[in-house]
């Protein structure tokens, strides 16, 4: 693990005073680098933006580019006009290197990156340096404690994550801070947990330079730090690399198989408050004859409902190869890559796992007699952030479990605002071969309805009760309202399920 000492935050707001005098900033990062270069750098690619800084010369907010994102040495008087200099130098963010007959440079210690809040924050991510920069070719960096900065992964949690006040928020596995700093914006409490000591104190610095509370930040593995401790909001991105050894501790759980997501999600619910959200992202095993849906519920703990989503599905090849580059194996010697690829592969096949899934889990503690469980693939494009997506949905499973087929027809529904309705059909034709429902934001799902479908969503504006739809519709189609009665509750159960519908309230009538 690495040994190498962090700054002190004793004085991060003078460092933060000075990154946004200077513009350091994610908006300013965009008008400095231009847009082109500022997508390279998401991509971990430096030499556009090295491009874009030199005709800017020695500008405060060009030199604080060059240090804290592309790591490069700036001249000391350069430095000195973009920061706080000396206390910079001696609480460790920065280093001085003497040069032979020159001027003396200054190097960064750490990795700074500015990071937009939902609200137009400004914030800053502290991580190891190497670890968001150095090309396509994996983080930059093989030491067993490298503490990364903010990824796909860690900015589609902090998305899908519901925000509403809580009393209490658990960030489990916290690497570089991001989950805390979103927290910390609506929990009056944040704890912060990582078996890697070296993230906790990355974390503390994110929190300090984006102006955030402090948290509670203590060490361990799982729920091991907490003790019996019960939070309003639970959310870890976890080491979720199914691995054939623990080699990274940012990423490989150093459990067999997936081991280490089922175990984090079946101890979830007894640290719920009652009515809290544990929101995960893992991986899981699609293992031959078995079914992935029925491995990923069993994990859902007593007393929870679930939400779990598989985004994606790769084969053992893919995926080992995907986890390969990351470590940078891909750059060795091709008789140890060979080798480190078998020992994947060896593990896969010694578990019978064909191909690995990758999703989100959300748990809320509801104690309901009969939970809503529910487990679907959905890999198509999605708009973040989806946390009133997801706080709507478990909304709808609880109508749903309280209202029987006679309670749904004589309830009053709503088509969704965002919700359009698509006819497909020959041009010219009389009749559409089929209609199609489609949502234009949060999971942007889509389902075809026949006629009967198509016309009670079409007049569902909360002024009639189903039941006087389906009458009124039986009347038209010459139907027996009776049998249309009884075959048509399934197919709204599934419109409000998915979202298309929205039960209105008595008051809304």
């Amino acid at each position: 693990m690495s040994t190498t000492s962090l700054p002190k935050p004793d004085r991060a707001a003078e460092l933060r005073k000075a990154f946004l005098a200077a513009g350091f900033t994610a908006d300013g990062l965009l008008d400095l680098l231009g847009a082109p270069a500022y997508a390279a750098l998401a991509r971990s690619e430096t030499v556009p933006a090295l491009r874009a800084t030199r005709s800017h010369g020695d500008a405060p907010l060009a030199t604080l580019v060059r240090l804290f994102l592309l790591q490069c040495p700036v001249p000391h008087a350069h430095a000195a006009q973009a920061l706080p200099l000396e206390a910079a130098l001696a609480d460790g963010w920065l280093r001085r290197e003497e040069v032979a007959d020159g001027e003396d440079t200054v190097h960064a210690t750490v990795d700074v990156r500015p990071y937009g809040g939902p609200d137009g924050e400004d914030w800053f991510i502290a991580s190891d340096l190497g670890c968001a920069v150095g090309g396509a070719g994996g983080i930059g960096s093989r030491e067993e404690g490298v503490v990364l900065g903010v990824g796909g992964a860690s900015t589609t949690l902090a998305g899908i994550t519901v925000r509403v006040p809580v009393g209490s928020a658990l960030d489990l596995g916290t690497g570089s801070g991001i989950q805390a700093l979103h927290a910390a914006r609506h929990a009056t409490r944040v704890t912060a947990t990582d078996v890697n000591p070296r993230a906790l104190e990355f974390t503390r610095l994110t929190l300090a330079l984006s102006g955030a509370p402090e948290a509670e930040l203590l060490a361990g593995s799982l729920f091991e730090p907490v003790g019996d401790a019960t939070y309003d909001l639970i959310v870890s991105n976890p080491p979720f690399v199914i691995s054939p050894r623990a080699r990274l501790t940012y990423r490989d759980g150093g459990m067999g198989g997936d081991d280490l997501c089922r175990t984090l999600v079946q101890q979830a619910g007894e640290h719920l408050n009652p009515g809290g959200f544990a929101q995960f992202l893992g991986n899981w095993q699609h293992v031959e004859g078995e079914d992935w849906h029925d491995r990923v519920r069993s994990w859902v703990p007593r007393g929870c409902d679930a939400w779990i989503v598989q985004r994606d599905v790769q084969d053992v090849t893919q995926y080992a190869e995907l986890w390969l580059r990351d470590a940078g194996d891909h750059r060795t010697e091709p008789a140890e890559y060979a080798a480190r690829y078998e020992a994947w592969l060896d593990e896969f096949e010694s578990r019978g796992t064909k191909a690995v899934g990758f999703g989100w889990i959300t748990l809320r503690r509801t104690d309901a007699a009969e939970p809503s469980i529910v487990v679907e693939e959905w890999p198509h494009t999605v708009e973040q952030p989806l946390g009133e997506t997801v706080l709507a949905h478990f909304a709808r499973q609880d109508y749903l479990r309280e209202h029987d087929d006679a309670a749904l027809l004589a309830g009053h529904f709503r088509l969704t605002a965002e919700v359009v309705q698509e006819q497909v059909g020959a041009p010219g034709a009389e009749d559409p071969e089929h209609v199609v429902l489609r949502q234009n934001r949060g999971m942007r799902r889509a389902t075809k309805v026949d006629t009967v479908g198509a016309g009670f969503a079409g007049v569902c504006d909360g002024s009639l009760s189903a039941g006087r739809i389906l009458d009124a519709i039986a009347q038209l189609v010459e139907e027996d309202p009776v049998l249309l009665r009884d075959r048509t509750p399934e197919a709204i159960r599934m419109l409000v399920e998915q979202g298309f519908l929205e039960p209105v309230q008595e008051q809304g009538r």
